[in-house]
């Protein structure tokens, strides 16, 4: 479990390594693979908050999906190399929030993306207002 984020202190950084199964037969990385590093980099965004995804379905009866995503790819990540997912906040509405997320190598950037994520009743698949607890500490950057 990561430690505890203060969103004042910055971005999220949640570290990755590239992993065979991450590339293409020129061992770049496949450019799919970028989106499952940058939703672990939510993931543990949340986590370090101290939101837990199952927890937030069970307890708040809300998920959250991709509703948009922006991603600009500047420079290719290879097999083996460790790469750092950073992610803050940029916004938060009723029901979405927005993220600005990137991918770096040893502080070059690889990756750029904005990512619009939605809160749904986990029930209806309605849009569902943020729970409290996580705007506010959002809110607190």
């Amino acid at each position: 479990m990561p430690p505890a984020h203060d969103p004042a202190a910055g971005p999220f950084a949640f570290p990755v390594r590239v992993y065979y199964e991450d590339t293409d037969a020129a061992g770049v990385v496949y450019y799919a693979s970028y989106l499952r590093f940058l939703e672990r980099g939510r993931t543990e965004w949340l986590r370090a908050l101290g939101f837990e995804q199952q927890r937030l379905a069970q307890d708040a009866g809300v998920v959250f999906v991709v509703r948009s995503l922006n991603i600009e790819y500047l420079k290719p990540a290879r097999l083996d190399e460790r790469l750092a997912v950073l992610t803050a906040p940029a916004a938060a509405g009723r029901a979405q929030i927005t993220l600005k997320q990137r991918i770096e190598r040893d502080g070059e950037i690889l990756v750029e993306a904005t990512v619009r994520v939605a809160c749904l009743d986990a029930v209806k698949m309605k849009p569902a207002a943020l729970p409290a607890p996580l705007k506010n500490k959002m809110e607190a950057r």
